[in-house]
């Protein structure tokens, strides 16, 4: 799907839009650039060509005394109230606001001056003539103002700045062609902007697949044994061992899966995962694992399958350049980074990875191991079991449906453009307008959140529809891989099919909408005697004036 970036910017944009696109790679991007300098004309004026497309994405980078003319003052040593510095900052949060009907997502750097900008260092941080308190003041209010906006992803401009260095600003460049910062600096832009669009549109990186063995830890366990592993303690090696599993550990409560393959014994390799002192990470925060002597590319494709995620959801982490190359030329979808060969680089090496970037942080991503966990509980639970229908029924599945409101709002959109597989028209809406959406009189949408014995698998489908007199299209039906196939999918229609039903419509239609990925809700459709195939050989159609109860092994909580 074509995706469209803007940028208005303060200066010349050439390099950072040539860098934009360099990393846009394996995205069908265009890149477009207002005139420089003319930034609030920009903003003011939707008839300008600029806005003749719509902006997945609109980088709004400027300077500082562009938008509060009161920092100009300031820097000229002239005293300025913080109330006036808050006040342009304000008005520049509404404009930003304002663009919600031509820019999916606004990318916002943080204010920053040049070094040299400050001449006089001991009064710059004074409360009313001071630069730097005035800059420090105008970025909190625009987080203030702008930071809990989800179409807004304000950046941390002195990261990209610490980066280029000594030579990220630089006067004679900014003489010579109006460009204020190195390649250097943009380039780290353009990668965390690309990171963050990619995370967005839900093509980030889902699982950590680590080594063992001189990856995790320092030593291979099966000769030094648990006592002679390098983690942790007071040696600088362990010690970089420590600081890569707590690296590890901070993206799985971003919502990054943890996993392992390795050429271990599986025993042997918990033991010291579980028992040793200093280890950081334990079997509780891995979501599932292959540990034995067989093929590592053989069992990247199993453990996956397991998870039910696609191979391009991964990232294989290990110290043998042999099973890199063996992954990478085996399964060209699994992203195997270049590894250091110094433990003490493993974190900042982790860290440099910008693929796992997500805009927004839900409950759901912050206990997603958890719920891995108790998926794995529930596949010992079914082996043990034995049938199906006893494992589903044992599981004692509750389904609670609920209209999308402000405290749901955000998972139900990250859902909607994350949700590949069991994802009936794959459209792609921000919260913003998918309340728009849901406001209109005919729409209406709910989400699902399943529970069982185990655990709660928190809001994991959606199904939304847009009534007329005689029929309801059901324009999305979601559901969260870790959900399909325990009949939540029944249980969802049979839901909608009632509101449908009670609206007074006498059929509701589901219009496929083919994508690479969604082949599964496909086959789904095609299962199902509630639904007859149209005509036009892709629409579903549901004749609402017959039954369609819920599976009788779920419980359905209305909203």
């Amino acid at each position: 799907m074509p995706v469209n970036i803007g940028i208005i910017a303060d200066f010349n944009t050439d390099n950072l839009a040539r860098l934009v696109e360099k990393h846009c790679a394996g995205i069908d991007a265009t890149v477009t650039a207002a005139p420089y300098a003319q930034v609030v004309q920009t903003l003011l004026n939707p008839e300008l060509d600029f806005w003749e497309r719509r902006y997945d994405a609109l980088i709004l980078w400027t300077f500082p005394g562009t938008i509060a003319t009161s920092f100009n003052d300031v820097r000229d040593f002239q005293s300025r109230s913080p109330e006036d510095l808050q006040s342009e900052v304000d008005a520049f949060a509404d404009l930003v606001r304002g663009l919600s009907n031509r820019a999916h997502h606004v990318f916002l750097p943080s204010w920053v001056v040049s070094p040299d900008n400050s001449h006089s260092p001991s009064i710059e941080m004074k409360g009313d003539v001071g630069t730097a308190a005035a800059l420090l003041r105008l970025n909190l209010r625009l987080v203030e103002t702008l930071g809990t906006d989800p179409r807004v992803t304000l950046f941390n401009t002195e990261r990209w700045i610490r980066q280029g260095g000594a030579t990220a600003f630089s006067d004679k460049l900014w003489f010579l062609s109006k460009t204020p910062y190195s390649k250097t600096v943009f380039d780290e832009a353009a990668r965390d902007m690309v990171a963050t669009l990619r995370g967005a549109r839900g093509l980030r990186k889902k699982v950590v697949i680590v080594d063992l063995d001189n990856t995790l830890w320092g030593g291979i366990v099966g000769d030094a044994g648990i006592e002679g592993l390098q983690i942790g303690g007071h040696d600088a090696v362990g010690e970089a061992f420590s600081q890569f599993q707590n690296e590890l550990k901070r993206l799985s409560r971003q919502g990054v899966v943890l996993a392992i393959v390795s050429k271990n014994e599986e025993t042997i390799a918990f033991e010291a995962i579980d028992t040793h002192p200093d280890m950081v990470l334990r079997s509780q925060d891995f979501a599932g694992w292959r540990i034995n002597w067989d093929d590592k590319a053989r069992n990247i494709v199993d453990l996956m399958a397991d998870l039910n995620l696609g191979l391009d959801s991964a990232v294989f982490i290990d110290d043998s350049t042999h099973e890199r190359n063996r992954v990478r030329e085996a399964l060209p979808d699994v992203l195997v980074p270049e590894w250091p060969t110094d433990p003490m680089d493993y974190a900042r090496a982790l860290r440099q990875l910008r693929c796992f970037e997500n805009p927004e942080l839900s409950n759901e991503d912050r206990a997603r191991t958890a719920m891995y966990v108790s998926d794995r509980q529930r596949k010992q639970l079914q082996g043990e079991l034995g049938s199906l229908e006893t494992w589903l029924e044992t599981l004692q599945l509750e389904v609670q449906v609920e209209p999308l409101s402000p405290s749901n709002l955000e998972r139900t959109a990250q859902l909607l453009n994350k949700t590949n597989q069991m994802n009936l028209s794959t459209r792609r809406m921000s919260a913003h307008e998918l309340s728009e959406w849901t406001s209109q009189p005919n729409h209406r949408l709910w989400t699902f959140r399943v529970v069982d014995k185990l655990g709660d698998y928190g809001v994991c489908g959606i199904a939304s529809v847009a009534l007329d007199e005689s029929r309801g299209q059901l324009v999305d039906f979601v559901l969260s891989c870790r959900a399909m196939g325990r009949g939540v999918e029944e249980a969802i229609i049979s839901v909608a099919a009632n509101k449908v039903r009670e609206a007074g419509a006498r059929e509701m239609a589901a219009a496929y909408v083919m994508t690479k990925k969604n082949k599964p809700c496909l086959r789904w459709f095609e299962q199902q005697s509630w639904f007859t195939l149209g005509d036009d050989g892709h629409t579903f159609l549901l004749d609402v004036g017959r039954e369609t109860p819920a599976p009788k092994h779920i419980r359905i909580t209305p909203a």
